[in-house]
């Protein structure tokens, strides 16, 4: 276990040598551990019996436009709760936040992933320009794109099946006119509406990925 983790668990948990904890990875589960050595700088644990199975992997990913440091934390937070597999930072023409503290961003996956008992950590990917998350876009994968003062349905609305979809999320003050054309080229691109007012950024992404994930991946259409 690295220096940092040590520091937590002997600092800040106040864990002790002897003491129990669940450990867990996206792969294998959740398995119970012992600390049989805490010392400065490195913890050594014994490996006890699995608690719970790995998860069934939601195969939902968030684009969306940086924006204020405390914004896009609380967004990643909350997004690593709700079970969201990939997170990937967007810069579009209106981008104000082009800044990201990458290794912060996954310390504060970990923990959310931890405080809600989820048994993996997004992907939190390096920033994407605009038009290379579109011309990159994973064949057969739906883009949910969310727009403001665009006539667009809902996210109840059923349509094709999809393998996988992402939900796109634009900065403050929206799409620049281009990236809204550039949108309606795409086939496997579909505008979305998250309601009849303006929400902030960090609210539409958290909306939009809760009725998202809110359905079970087997009967997830589309819209």
């Amino acid at each position: 276990m690295d220096r940092a983790r040590a520091h937590y668990l002997a600092h800040v948990m106040r864990r002790a040598e002897g003491d129990t904890l669940l450990l867990f990875n996206g792969r294998d589960g959740e398995f119970q551990a012992m600390i049989s050595r805490l010392e400065r700088g490195a913890v050594t644990l014994t490996l006890g019996a699995q608690t719970r199975a790995a998860e069934a992997a939601l195969d939902g990913w968030l684009c969306f436009a940086p924006i204020k440091r405390d914004a896009s934390e609380w967004v990643v937070e909350k997004a690593t709760e709700l079970g969201v597999a990939v997170i990937q930072p967007v810069i579009t023409a209106r981008t104000q936040g082009h800044r990201l503290n990458a290794e912060r961003w996954v310390a504060i996956a970990t923990e959310a992933a931890e405080q809600s008992e989820r048994l993996s950590v997004p992907e939190l990917r390096a920033p994407l320009p605009f038009a290379t998350l579109l011309r990159d876009w994973p064949a057969g994968r739906i883009l949910f794109a969310a727009t403001e003062r665009v006539a667009a349905p809902g996210l109840e609305l059923p349509a094709a099946r999809a393998q996988g979809w992402g939900l796109l999320i634009g900065p403050e003050g929206g799409f620049a006119p281009l990236e809204l054309d550039d949108l309606a080229k795409h086939p496997f691109v579909t505008k979305i509406s998250l309601g009849p007012r303006i929400l902030r950024a960090e609210t539409a992404a958290i909306a939009g990925l809760a009725r998202l994930l809110a359905v079970p991946p087997e009967s997830l259409t589309g819209v």
